[in-house]
């Protein structure tokens, strides 16, 4: 006879974290927020910081950074047209939580070297 095995069924992330993985999967939502943090908020400017980037990327990266309300765009009547784009408080709050991540990344490669230290 058979034993009856307990299967886990798979819990759907709530929005957040399906922002959280969608933003996180993406390869230059983390980028574009940094470029934005370093006040970089105008789309030309942003591909033209980073080499690989297209503008098509580009821009499917900030719809969907400002569909999840991390970013805000601001649209200026000028010729030719501006667009600038901003952290929500939203966003601020992702981007502290993004650099909770940087921090556990640097104490990750201090314990890396240390422990590669004590095997020599």
């Amino acid at each position: 006879m058979k034993s009856e095995e307990k299967k886990i069924s798979p819990v759907a992330p709530r929005y957040v974290g399906r922002m959280v993985e969608t933003i996180i999967g993406c390869k230059w939502s983390l980028t574009v927020m940094d470029l934005v943090e370093r006040g970089v908020v105008r789309p030309g400017e942003m591909e033209r910081s980073i080499e690989g980037l297209t503008a098509k990327v580009l821009n499917d990266c900030l719809r969907r950074l400002v569909e999840f309300k991390v970013l805000e765009k601001r649209s200026y009547a000028e010729i030719p047209p501006r667009v600038e784009y901003r952290f929500t408080h939203f966003g601020r709050k992702l981007r502290s939580t993004c650099e909770a991540l940087v921090e556990l990344e640097a104490d990750f490669v201090a314990a890396q070297v240390g422990t590669s230290q004590r095997h020599l």
